[in-house]
């Protein structure tokens, strides 16, 4: 068996899958990638058939990189001849005296992002589907819509594999020791220990306990989420030529899509579930959770609503400003960390590129400066902890 590699990546979720595809594309062979569980698991945050993907966000150091998002998943879709993402335009709802929705707005215009601002009644009439109070708005941008998470993990995973990449699954990594001054990397597993140049670190849940070996520790909080899958009977209204992704920001966040992946809407509540721990975490509905998101729905997209197909969890993993991590470790540079604060997957694609470059050239052309080690949210303990995107 072959243990001495370039680069090998801890993790093969989406960020890690897409890293493994983006160093198999410069090193082939010389890329190994390690998944502690099943490729396709439940465990963690990437699974299920979407993910959001919008032009539109709350600071200008993310509306920086979103056009770059739809290039990388553009390259991935055009090598694989597989569609992953899916535009159905969006919507982000709010108050008409919402910060929240000013924050967007201003964003988007620094980034000169095309988007309308809209009133209730101009949201009800493009989209009857909705119940909104006069004191109501949104904001639309054509280019939202969703990327289809499942897929494309699969997608990066043979096409790193079709580079010359090893993927082993089902590999915890036990521990990780450095060599000395930058020079590499030992990563202990099961079945050997591997040694590398570089290594990527996009275990998410699991990030303290695999930077554990570098003397590292940031301050995450881990929660458990989930969406719920209504098999509303107005399928034709909620088909994705007719009906955007939404996100509603208000006390709650809430977020929605129309029919994809299954026969069925999709919804949910952003950081609406319990901390926990991944020992700890369990697969079961919160009942809490899931009553905020119904008497929303029922109050303003009634009929989204239907039976119930099913409700399925995940895990958020956040730093105290909920703020990606895209950085090397100061003390160690041989070793790249991501971390994705619980809504990386859209950007999934180009924060693997952005990885490799990090890897193998030791820097970027992306803005990336805001996602540093060093910040104060990861480094000052009185940092107060904010979880709203």
């Amino acid at each position: 068996m072959k243990t001495s590699y370039e680069f090998i990546v801890v993790g093969c979720g989406g960020l890690g899958s897409a890293t493994a595809y983006r160093l198999a594309r410069e090193a082939g062979a010389e890329v190994l990638a390690l998944e502690q569980f099943h490729l396709g698991h439940d465990n963690g945050a990437s699974q299920d058939h979407s993910r959001i993907i919008r032009l539109s966000y709350h600071l200008p150091e993310y509306t920086a990189l979103t056009r770059q998002t739809y290039e990388a998943w553009a390259d991935v879709e055009a090598e694989s001849g597989v569609q992953l993402v899916f535009k159905t335009g969006g919507l982000d709802l709010g108050t008409t005296d919402s910060d929240y929705l000013d924050h967007y707005a201003d964003a988007m215009r620094a980034a000169n992002i095309p988007f309308e601002e809209l009133s209730a009644r101009e949201v009800m009439k493009g989209w009857p589907q909705f119940r909104l109070n006069d004191d109501q708005r949104a904001l639309y941008q054509a280019d939202s819509g969703l990327v289809d998470a499942r897929k494309a993990n699969q997608a990066h995973q043979v096409l790193a594999r079709a580079y010359g990449a090893t993927i082993l699954d089902q590999t915890p990594v036990r521990c990780i020791r450095p060599i000395g001054d930058g020079a590499g990397v030992e990563v202990e597993t099961d079945i050997a220990t591997f040694t590398a140049r570089r290594l990527v670190v996009t275990a998410d849940a699991w990030t303290n306990q695999v930077l554990a070996g570098a003397g590292v520790e940031w301050p995450l909080t881990i929660t458990q989420e989930q969406v719920t899958y209504f098999q509303t009977p107005r399928l034709r209204e909620f088909a994705p030529d007719r009906f955007p992704i939404w996100i509603w920001h208000g006390q709650d966040i809430l977020y929605g899509f129309p029919v994809y992946g299954e026969v069925a809407t999709k919804a949910g509540v952003d950081v609406g579930g319990d901390v926990v721990t991944p020992e700890v975490r369990t697969f079961e509905p919160n009942p809490r959770s899931y009553d905020r998101l119904h008497r929303f729905l029922e109050r303003h997209i009634p009929d989204f609503l239907g039976p119930i197909l099913y409700t399925k969890t995940c895990l958020y993993t956040m730093p105290p400003d909920r703020n990606f991590v895209i950085d090397t470790l100061p003390d160690h540079p041989q070793i790249v960390v991501a971390q994705g604060a619980g809504h990386a997957f859209k950007f999934a694609s180009l924060i693997g590129k952005n990885l490799c470059d990090l890897a193998v050239h030791g820097e970027t052309t992306e803005p990336i400066g805001a996602f540093n080690i060093t910040r104060p949210a990861l480094t000052d303990p009185s940092f107060p902890p904010s979880f709203h995107i």
